[in-house]
């Protein structure tokens, strides 16, 4: 028990970094913290990509919504009554006779 005790407190005074074999231990100390660091970038990228997701599609449910809203508006201008509607401001009405079909039948 007292081996433990030991251990446990030269591991908390930090012998294992000034002792004779203690290069080894730099290495290793220093490859984690390079991991470390290594997880610490790929978490931000992987964040500044979600949150630039999330902006893209907020864009397109903005762009979808314009467009529907302009096909509404061009289906309504296409309509028959609303042609009617602006030609007569201009002083054009329909037609009272209906129209005449011309055949052409040509011969070889």
């Amino acid at each position: 028990m007292a081996k433990i005790k030991e251990r446990i407190f030269n591991i908390l005074k930090g012998k294992f970094l000034i002792s004779d074999d203690s290069l080894s231990n730099w290495g290793f100390i220093s490859f984690i913290v390079l991991l470390m660091l290594l997880m610490i970038a790929s978490a931000h990228g992987s964040d500044k990509k979600v949150m630039e997701i999330a902006k893209l599609n907020k864009e397109v449910k903005e762009l979808r919504a314009h467009f529907v809203d302009l096909r509404s508006i061009s289906m309504k201008m296409k309509l028959e009554s609303s042609i009617r509607y602006k030609v007569v401001e201009m002083g054009l009405k329909p037609s009272e006779t209906p129209p005449k079909v011309i055949k052409v039948i040509s011969k070889k």
